[in-house]
């Protein structure tokens, strides 16, 4: 399949490239820091106020139920008002929220704020995530974009480590430390995103040329223009109903379903990791730093494969994998504890291997106009599952880790179901041939040169 050369899609992965995705790779990594966080507070926070095993329940969904609300709300919003102003403010109100947790006396407290941090990571996988793959090259859209949210078990990583640092230093005091600490990576991530550049598609969508010419010949040189986008968006052609009507209708459902697949399990085991580990004889937080290394190791041959055999494969190869080592794991009775941990190991290593999918499929599959939208609204549905996954988790934990891991299987092959019944492979496309409702089975090769000669992308 081939398409109309045009100076984005067909430009060489430049340093401008790999500045966004590391700048847009903050909110994912701030999203895995605050969720695997708070599970090692509750130990210091008892000694401030009792926490019953319904108030951790309820503290580790509240942060789900926000990204809920703030992925729904502020996707439609971005593709209202634009990618590089809510990508700054979004920033400021994550970091102001995660500063006031410091100063939490009470359960309901901290429910409230982790609710607004939530709210905030829910914003920006939206807004980020849009402006990034508005402006990736189709040969390297699939990892790059990959490489936002692989960097959500990199925030995970860091939460233990951090988590050992406060209790060191703080004692009773630690939870507070650990809660506020969010912010610092807030504020490292706002200023590095000042400056980012409005995307140009984004601006054609709303038939602003002029204003596109400028951030093009800002990003790739004075030689270019809008003109050098091959397909320009049509203003004002698509509307917020176009989410549900064929064929988008049918590809949102697909979103929603592998993405909420995907993320009950994994954060599931990531909020109540320090549980989850000690029912297998495993207590420290050594085993939550290996077992998050072994979410961003996955990743690794993930990026690799993603652009060469394809979004769907990797994602049934990874649903069935779990589904198959989980099942087993919890079926077979009297199995010793060191076999249960390397099955969590091995779904780990899987789950790390294709969650980034969660980023690249939904902002491949839907036009300029409503892409934050439709990404929002797959965020939405991803997390408030989880929501409820996670608040369910205390009372499976309680029954046994078998029947947790018989969960995750059973959620799995409803993954595995849902890819191969609906999956659509956007590998190896233009931006705009795989968000204009043509479906394709099998990963394209692109067959126009690059345009981008004369200046190289800065940022």
């Amino acid at each position: 399949m081939t398409s109309s050369s045009g100076v984005i899609d067909d430009a060489p992965l430049t340093s401008f490239h790999k500045k966004l995705t590391a700048y847009s790779s903050g909110g994912p990594l701030i999203d895995g820091y605050a969720i695997a966080m708070i599970g090692f507070t509750y130990a210091s926070m008892g000694t401030a106020f009792e926490v019953s095993a319904a108030d951790k329940g309820l503290i580790a969904a509240a942060a789900l139920v926000g990204i809920f609300v703030g992925g729904a709300l502020f996707g439609w919003v971005t593709d209202k008002v634009g990618r590089h102003a809510m990508y700054i403010i979004d920033l400021l109100a994550l970091a102001l929220f995660s500063v006031l947790t410091f100063w939490a006396g009470d359960v309901w407290q901290i429910v409230l704020l982790r609710f607004a941090i939530g709210v905030a990571i829910g914003a920006d996988y939206p807004i980020a995530t849009s402006l990034l793959a508005e402006y990736l090259p189709r040969r390297h859209r699939g990892k790059m974009l990959g490489a936002t949210f692989v960097v959500w078990a990199v925030g995970a990583t860091l939460a233990p480590i951090v988590a050992i640092a406060c209790t060191a230093a703080f004692g009773d005091e630690a939870w507070r430390w650990m809660l506020a600490s969010t912010a610092v990576f807030a504020i490292i991530t706002l200023l590095f995103r000042l400056g980012t550049p409005e995307s140009p598609r984004w601006l054609l969508s709303k038939g602003r040329v002029q204003e596109a010419d400028a951030a093009i010949r800002k990003v790739y040189g004075p030689g270019y223009s809008s003109a050098d986008l091959g397909h320009e968006e049509s203003a004002g052609s698509v509307s917020l109903g176009t989410l549900f009507r064929a064929p988008y209708r049918g590809r949102l459902i697909f979103v929603c379903l592998f993405w909420m697949c995907q993320v009950i399990p994994m954060l599931s085991i990531y909020s109540f990791s320090f549980d989850v580990l000690a029912t297998v004889g495993l207590e420290g937080n050594g085993a939550e730093v290996f077992l998050a290394a072994l979410f961003v190791l996955g990743g690794i041959p993930g990026l690799l494969l993603v652009d060469r055999i394809g979004r769907k494969a990797l994602l049934v190869y990874s649903f069935a994998g779990i589904a198959v080592i989980w099942g087993m794991a919890g079926l077979v009775p009297g199995l010793p504890m060191m076999a249960i941990f390397v099955a969590i190991c091995l779904f780990a290593f899987l789950s790390g291997s294709s969650n980034f999918l969660e980023v690249v499929v939904p902002n491949e599959l839907f036009p300029t106009q409503v892409r934050a939208t439709a990404v929002g609204i797959g965020t939405a549905a991803s997390r408030i599952g989880a929501a409820i996954a996670v608040y369910l988790m205390p009372l499976l934990l309680a029954h046994g880790i078998a029947y947790v891991l018989l969960a995750g299987a059973a959620v799995s092959v409803v993954g595995l179901i849902v890819t191969l019944v609906w999956g659509e492979e956007t590998a190896g496309r233009a931006l705009h041939e795989t968000s204009d409702g043509a479906e394709s089975s099998a990963p394209a090769t692109a067959s126009a040169r690059p345009r981008l000669t004369s200046t190289e992308p800065t940022l």
